[in-house]
C-alpha cells in the first residue's frame, strides 16, 4: 500500500497525467483535481501529505485555490508546492507569501520535482508539525488549536480516538502494517469529519492519539460515524483466517493461546 498520499491540482491533463503516472510508480496514492475548487474539497476530504498546485486554471487562479486551503483548519498546515510557466521573481514572492513551501517553473525535471517533494514532507515530520504515518498536524500545531478555540464565540467539542489492541496487530503482522492501520484511521476520521463537519473542524495527533475539534452540537454524530467506518473497513488488514476467528491466535500467560480481538477505534475523552 503506497505510503504518501499526493493531491495534483493541475488542469492541463497531459501534465496531470505524467505527475500522476510517475508518482504512482514511486509508491505515492495521488489525487487528481482539474480545478482550484475541486482541488479544494477533495483536500478537505482525502488529506493528502502534500498538494502539487498549478498556477493557471479555469475557475479560480492557484493563489486563490492556496488562500482557500490556508484559510481551512482541515488543509491549511498541508504543504503545497506551486508548479507555473511563470518565473519572474513577483509571482514566487506571491505564492510563498500566500503559505507555499516551495514554487517549482515549468518545464521541470521529474525527478527534482520528487526530491522537493520528499524533502517538504520530510521537514514537515522532522520538525514535528506532521505525524509521519497520518500526515496529520501533531505536536504544536495541535496545541495551536485548542488555544485558538477558547477564544471563539461558538462552543466545540475536543474528541479523542485511539486504537485498541494495536500494539499486539503490531506483534504479529509487523510495524510496515501497524503503520497503514494508523493511516487508515486517519483517513476514516478525515472523511467523516470533511462530510459531517465544517469548515473550521480540526484533527491532529497527539501521543498516538487522534484529537478531532468540532463543533460541540456534531460531536455524537460524528464520533458515532467515525467508529462504524473504521469497524467496516479494518477487517481487510487482516488475513481471511483471522476475520473468521475474529481476532489474532496469541501466546497467553499461562502458556497456552487465546484470541485478542481485532484493532477496534474507541473514544478516550470528549469534551466540550
Amino acid at each position: 500500500m503506497p505510503s504518501k498520499r499526493l493531491l495534483v491540482i493541475e488542469d492541463d491533463y497531459d501534465v496531470a497525467e505524467m505527475l500522476v503516472m510517475y508518482f504512482t510508480s514511486h509508491q505515492y496514492e495521488v489525487f487528481h483535481a482539474d480545478a482550484g475548487l475541486v482541488g479544494v474539497e477533495m483536500a478537505r476530504a482525502k488529506n493528502p501529505h502534500l498538494i502539487l498546485l498549478d498556477v493557471m486554471m479555469p475557475d479560480i487562479d492557484g493563489y486563490d485555490t492556496c488562500r482557500h486551503l490556508r484559510q481551512m483548519t482541515l488543509t491549511k498546515y498541508i504543504p503545497i508546492i506551486f508548479l507555473t510557466q511563470r518565473d519572474e521573481r513577483a509571482n514566487k514572492v506571491k505564492g510563498l507569501e500566500l503559505g507555499a513551501d516551495d514554487y517549482i517553473t515549468k518545464p521541470f525535471d521529474m525527478d527534482e520535482l520528487r526530491l522537493r517533494v520528499q524533502g517538504a514532507i520530510r521537514r514537515a515530520t522532522r520538525e514535528s508539525l506532521h505525524e509521519a504515518r497520518s500526515g496529520l498536524p501533531t505536536g504544536p500545531l495541535v496545541e495551536e488549536e485548542i488555544q485558538r478555540r477558547r477564544y471563539m464565540d461558538r462552543r466545540y467539542a475536543s474528541l479523542q480516538f485511539g486504537l485498541t489492541g494495536y500494539k499486539t496487530y503490531c506483534d504479529v503482522y509487523g510495524f510496515v502494517a501497524g503503520n497503514e492501520v494508523f493511516g487508515y484511521a486517519a483517513q476514516a476520521i478525515q472523511q467523516v469529519v470533511s462530510e459531517c463537519g465544517s469548515a473550521d473542524d480540526f484533527i491532529g495527533v497527539m501521543d498516538d492519539h487522534f484529537v478531532v475539534l468540532t463543533d460541540a452540537d456534531k460531536a455524537a454524530q460524528i464520533e458515532a460515524m467515525v467508529r462504524s467506518a473504521f469497524d467496516a473497513g479494518v477487517k481487510a488488514f487482516y488475513s481471511f483466517a483471522d476475520v473468521e476467528r475474529g481476532g489474532l491466535l496469541v501466546n497467553s500467560a499461562s502458556g497456552g493461546q487465546q484470541i485478542a480481538p481485532l484493532i477496534g477505534l474507541v473514544s478516550l475523552h470528549a469534551s466540550v
